[in-house]
């Protein structure tokens, strides 16, 4: 049986991370993490760089992210590559340079041609937590979900694209688990390989 290839999408709060570790776990595929996240986390501040330098750094994790998606084998991955194009949109960085995210998105869109599913997760299903990295502020979070909820709908491939409703955590993994071929709560006998980092690319 071929390993899949997921990518599980959503404004942030919606629980990506959370599902995508958990899809990770059970059908026992590498996981490509949120490297946005990640930086955050070590204490990068967006709103210290000037919107040139965030076009940057999003333009360079993204090619982080096709590179490790254009790996052999299966993954999940917490995000897409259209989520790159989506913080652009959001930003209004298309009006400052439009060549440039016109390179991104075709990008973006090749990237997602690869993937075998696509799950979206719902805005403002579960309570939106501050936890000093993501913005807790829901109409923030909303906006962001409605520009990649559009390049999804836009641009997935067709029949790969699953909205998931469910707002408990195992049952959005049963969901992903069934129509990946695995039944709920087993998971396949692949060997489990190491996570992969989105922000690996040279930076």
């Amino acid at each position: 049986m071929t390993e899949p290839r997921i990518a599980i999408v959503g404004s942030a709060g919606t629980g990506k991370t959370t599902l995508a570790e958990a899809a990770a776990a059970r059908l026992k595929l590498p996981l490509i993490a949120d490297a946005m996240r990640r930086r955050l986390t070590e204490g990068l501040d967006l709103h210290a760089m000037s919107r040139a330098d965030h076009r940057g750094l999003l333009e360079r994790q993204a090619a982080g992210w096709a590179a490790e998606a254009s790996r052999p084998g299966g993954f999940v991955s917490d995000g897409s590559a259209l989520d790159f194009a989506a913080f652009w949109l959001a930003n209004g960085y298309a009006v400052d340079d439009s060549g440039g995210f016109e390179r991104l998105l075709d990008a973006a869109r090749t990237a997602i041609a690869r993937l075998d599913h696509v799950f979206l997760l719902p805005w403002g299903a579960i309570p939106l937590v501050g936890d000093g990295v993501r913005y807790a502020n829901p109409w923030h979070q909303l906006h962001a979900q409605s520009v990649i909820e559009g390049l999804l709908d836009r641009f997935a491939p067709a029949g790969r694209l699953h909205r998931i409703a469910a707002t408990d955590a195992s049952e959005r993994l049963d969901v992903i688990s069934r129509l990946c071929g695995v039944a709920p709560g087993s998971s396949p006998s692949a060997r489990r390989r190491r996570p992969m980092d989105s922000g690996s690319s040279p930076e």
